[in-house]
């Protein structure tokens, strides 16, 4: 072989040789290790900017007169390794009702080809937030000014709520997620504790839930981007004239000025009958908030293993039924009474009666599942009471995430027991939301029942213990 002809096989040889490594590489952007994830995260202002009325009590007499603290709307984007996405949307809200939710899953769809099933919309249920379209607006002195600034502030949240999403798509760089629970206890069960007396009492009655579920994501470098973090227990801790997101608000502010550069989500659980006790101060809000910060930067600290996998989800809507709704008779005695809401609610229905409307005797409610490699989360809408963390984890184990206030929260959700004892959970806060009477007694059975067909669907496991009953 000639001096040339070596030289040439030799640079063949290694040009043959770059390419492999090209192709190598190539195929591993396009098919990174399992258990890499890409995740985005993004954040937007949502404080009103009219003088509209804070949500969420009857007692309230006046629009908003300032601000504690701006309220969010935050987005975080995680994409598994075979390309399929899910957006968990936190907002500092009282809740978003369907209206508005169907609205930004419509819109995503649309601009971003996201299923329904890939979109959770959660709000922490601050009662230091706005009115928003067709919700509660039986108990609020709404002027039609209030009512055009609750619509146009309604369409502005759709759209910055899309945007806010599509920013957390945008910005997804490789990251690694991590789960875990830490713990809190300022939650107290409202139905079975009187706050008049709790500080005479030596200990707290009822169930609770006192898990702080934690999802962290980090940058390849270890570095953490964005930690979303939940807890069951009602924000009205505050109840003056000002915006504020409540001591999730506070948490939220503690963990990212503790950390710069990361941004803090947080969910809200199953606290429909947990209450923060004591309440009533800028400051109880503010110690909450620092209490649920140390939580999640405990579980941070703690190594835990990376979530590895893929996600996989599911959603539906089942019909809830509602019980016989009152007479015409009876309503025309309440629509004489002195009761605000009640008197309200009642006219209301007596005129959609005198138009020929039919009432509604069901609900579409929504049920959502994901899992995030091994990690389970539950989503369930409206003001879900306590029982269904407790039992659901019960069933799929005690680090399963069980979420309410998701994608709408249309009324109270009580649980069989809660049904049973009727109070305000089980028999009139369906009044309070404007639905004519309240649940069937099988609207616990339905949604457990709906809840674990859809994990299973997912892939979500039942622990053999609890098979078994151990």
């Amino acid at each position: 072989m000639s001096l040339s002809q070596s030289v040439f096989s030799k640079v063949l040889f290694t040009l043959c040789v770059f390419l492999l490594f090209l192709s190598l590489c190539n195929c591993l952007r396009a098919e990174p290790a399992s258990g890499i994830w890409q995740v985005g995260v993004a954040s937007r202002i949502i404080t009103p900017l009219d003088s509209m009325w804070l949500a969420g009590y009857a007692a309230r007499e006046h629009a908003v007169e300032g601000t504690l603290q701006e309220l969010w709307a935050k987005a975080l984007a995680i994409v598994d390794h075979e390309g399929r996405r899910n957006v968990l949307v936190t907002t500092d809200l009282l809740g978003l009702p369907r209206n508005i939710s169907v609205q930004i899953v419509d819109r995503c769809r649309q601009q971003f080809n996201l299923q329904r099933s890939q979109i959770l919309l959660n709000s922490s249920h601050t009662h230091s937030g706005p009115v928003l379209r067709a919700s509660l607006y039986d108990i609020y002195s709404l002027t039609d000014q209030h009512i055009e600034y609750v619509e146009r502030y309604s369409a502005t949240l759709v759209d910055d709520i899309v945007c806010v999403i599509g920013e957390a798509l945008d910005k997804t760089v490789p990251a690694q997620l991590y789960s875990g629970n830490g713990v809190v206890r300022f939650q107290v069960n409202r139905r079975n504790n009187d706050a008049a007396t709790l500080a005479a009492q030596s200990g707290l009655n009822g169930p609770n839930d006192y898990a702080v579920p934690v999802l962290q994501a980090r940058r390849e470098n270890g570095e953490l981007m964005a930690v979303a973090f939940g807890y069951a227990c009602h924000p009205t801790v505050l109840n003056g004239y000002e915006w504020c997101g409540d001591y999730p608000g506070y948490a939220q502010c503690v963990l990212e000025e503790q950390m710069p550069g990361v941004t803090a989500l947080f969910f809200q659980g199953c606290g429909g009958d947990q209450n923060p006790l004591p309440r009533r101060s800028v400051a109880l809000a503010q110690q909450y908030g620092r209490e649920l910060a140390a939580a999640v930067q405990r579980v941070i600290a703690e190594k835990s293993p990376p979530l590895n996998g893929s996600i996989t989800t599911g959603y539906t809507e089942i019909q809830l039924s509602l019980s016989a709704p009152p007479t015409m008779e009876q309503l025309e005695t309440i629509a004489k009474g002195d009761n605000g809401y009640k008197m309200y609610w009642a006219k209301r229905l007596l005129r959609d009666l005198q138009e020929g409307k039919n009432l509604i005797t069901s609900y579409p409610y929504p049920v959502q599942v994901w899992r995030i490699g091994p990690q389970v989360i539950i989503a369930l809408g409206g003001e879900v009471v306590v029982d269904y963390a407790i039992q659901l984890k019960r069933i799929f184990g005690q680090d399963t995430f069980v979420l309410g206030y998701c994608n709408d929260v249309m009324a109270y959700i009580p649980s069989a027991r809660v049904l049973r004892e009727g109070g305000y959970e089980g028999a009139t806060s369906q009044i309070v939301y404007g639905l004519p009477s309240t649940w069937r007694a099988d609207i616990e059975s339905r949604i457990i029942h709906t809840a674990i067909q859809l994990a299973g669907a997912a892939g979500a496991e039942i622990p053999e213990s609890n098979i078994l009953g151990e």
